[in-house]
Order: C-alpha cells, then sequence, then structure tokens
C-alpha cells in the first residue's frame, strides 16, 4: 500500500515543480487528448521520449513513477485481453485460431479463441495508451500540492460564476480526495495487519475466498473513512467556513516568463508529434 503513489506529492526543487499550476493542468489535458489522436507507433515511440524528458527535468524518482502504475495494473492488463480476444472483423488476418471443443457437443462446440493481426496492434496501442496516461496524470500529482492543483481548478473554472456555479467547492472537493488517497491506504494496510494479527488469512485461497476475507477490512475502512469526513466537517463549522464568500487567497498566481516559455516549448512538441504521427503536411505561406 505504501509502494503506490498515485495521488500523492513528491517533494524536490525542480523546473516543473516550478511552473504554474494553471499550465499544468492545461497541458495535461491537452496531453490526454494527444495521446488519443496518437495512431502509429512512431507517435507512442515520440511520446516515450517526451514523458522521459520530463521525468528528467522533474527530478522525480522514477520508483514513484512506476508505482503510481500499480493501483491500474489489473486494469491495464484486463484491457488489453479484452482487446487481444474480441477487436476482430472479416477482413482482419488471423494469427490464432483456437477452438477446443470441436467435438463436444453442440451447445459448446460453436466456442472458439481468435487472434488476429489487427486485435494484437490495437491491444497493445491500448495498453501503451493507457499506461502513458497514467503516467503523465502521475506527473502532475507527483509535482503539484494538492492545494496547488484545487487553486489552479477553482482559477481556470472561475468564469463559470456567472452560470452560479460554485468553482471553489469542486476544487475543495478534488482537494481532499487528493489528500485523503495516502491517509486511506494508511488505514487499510493498519487494519489487515490488525486482522491478520487476530488470525485473519487474506492472501491464501480461492479468488472468492480472498473477496469474503477483505469483508473485515472494507468495513472497519469505510467507518473510519467517516468518522475522518465527520470530523473533517466539525473543524471546518469551528473555524467558520463559508464557501468562498469574502475568503481571500494567500498566495496569487502569475504567470511567468518560464510559464510561457514552457507553454510554447509544450504545444510546439504536441504539435510535432500529431503531425509526425498522422501523416500530415504544414503548408508554410
Amino acid at each position: 500500500m505504501k509502494d503506490i503513489t498515485f495521488g500523492q506529492y513528491y517533494p524536490v526543487d525542480s523546473i516543473i515543480h516550478k511552473l504554474d499550476p494553471r499550465l499544468k493542468i492545461i497541458l495535461c489535458i491537452a496531453y490526454v487528448v494527444l495521446i488519443f489522436l496518437v495512431k502509429n507507433f512512431e507517435g507512442f515511440v515520440l511520446i516515450f521520449l517526451f514523458l522521459a524528458g520530463v521525468i528528467i527535468l522533474s527530478k522525480v524518482a522514477l520508483r514513484s513513477i512506476l508505482n503510481s502504475l500499480k493501483g491500474l495494473l489489473f486494469l491495464i492488463l484486463f484491457t488489453f485481453i479484452l482487446n487481444l480476444f474480441f477487436h476482430n472483423s472479416a477482413e482482419d488476418t488471423p494469427l490464432l485460431y483456437w477452438q477446443p471443443f470441436a467435438d463436444a457437443s453442440f451447445f459448446i462446440s460453436g466456442f472458439y479463441v481468435l487472434i488476429t493481426k489487427e486485435g494484437l496492434i490495437f491491444a497493445i496501442r491500448m495498453l501503451l495508451r493507457l499506461t502513458f496516461l497514467m503516467i503523465g496524470t502521475s506527473l502532475l500529482t507527483l509535482t503539484t500540492t494538492p492545494v496547488e492543483l484545487s487553486d489552479g481548478i477553482e482559477s481556470l473554472l472561475s468564469p463559470l460564476k456567472i452560470f452560479k456555479f460554485s468553482p471553489h467547492t469542486l476544487a475543495l472537493i478534488m482537494s481532499i480526495a487528493l489528500s485523503f488517497i495516502p491517509t486511506l491506504m494508511n488505514d487499510t494496510e493498519r487494519i489487515m495487519k490488525a486482522q491478520k494479527a487476530r488470525g485473519a488469512n487474506l492472501d491464501t485461497g480461492s479468488l472468492l475466498k480472498r473477496a469474503k476475507a477483505l469483508i473485515p477490512v472494507l468495513i472497519p475502512l469505510f467507518v473510519s473513512a467517516l468518522t475522518r469526513a465527520s470530523e473533517l466537517t466539525d473543524a471546518m463549522n469551528a473555524r467558520c467556513y463559508n464557501g468562498d464568500k469574502g475568503r481571500t487567497k494567500m498566495k496569487v498566481f502569475k504567470l511567468k516568463f518560464k510559464d510561457f516559455v514552457a507553454f510554447f516549448i509544450m504545444v510546439a512538441i504536441f504539435l510535432i508529434i500529431l503531425l509526425w504521427t498522422n501523416h500530415l503536411t504544414l503548408i508554410v505561406f
């Protein structure tokens, strides 16, 4: 549990850490869109080189980046397998065809396993997309504090106030959720150790037995989360918290020269990747 670093901040002095959080949020959204626009493996190679450069500039330990993938490793592999076996059509080139129950009864004789070249390529693309997506979003949380993230989101959504929408409330919810991720992980580990000390078997047995064994862990975890939420509510009420009415900021965001330089460099890199991977022609008049 302690090795999972998603949602945690990695304190270090780097260029990426010092950038404006609003700029990092906008560039992260553009990066996510770019990932799903890439259509060939040359583009994924360029994205990999881009991520490697950002990781080097951010001075974040590679172990922390890889640990952020642990939480969604099962989802990534499950998506890969799902696309591998079910993404095929009549025009695809078959690589593997297996009908294990060909001589069985009529009801199960029609079952077969088919892997095609196109399905394999599509599954690898989805695997790379999800992996790069997770790494990119983890870099955002690793290089930006939850307070900076919430203030940046609130600043970006401030135009929505004309529609009587409170961006401060949304930013506060996201900030509390991010800050409670490490706390809930520590609570989960503490409860699991306590249950094991009482004789609970959480690591062996079939999948169904291990799922049932997690019930004594989930119930205290929910109780602990609700207790913390109640205590947080009481603390906010005791401090006369009243939303964003009359609130001021200790740190006011101001774009600096380095932010503009980073923005134009990132936009140029994104355009190069997009043009390169989609085989478009840039005409300069």
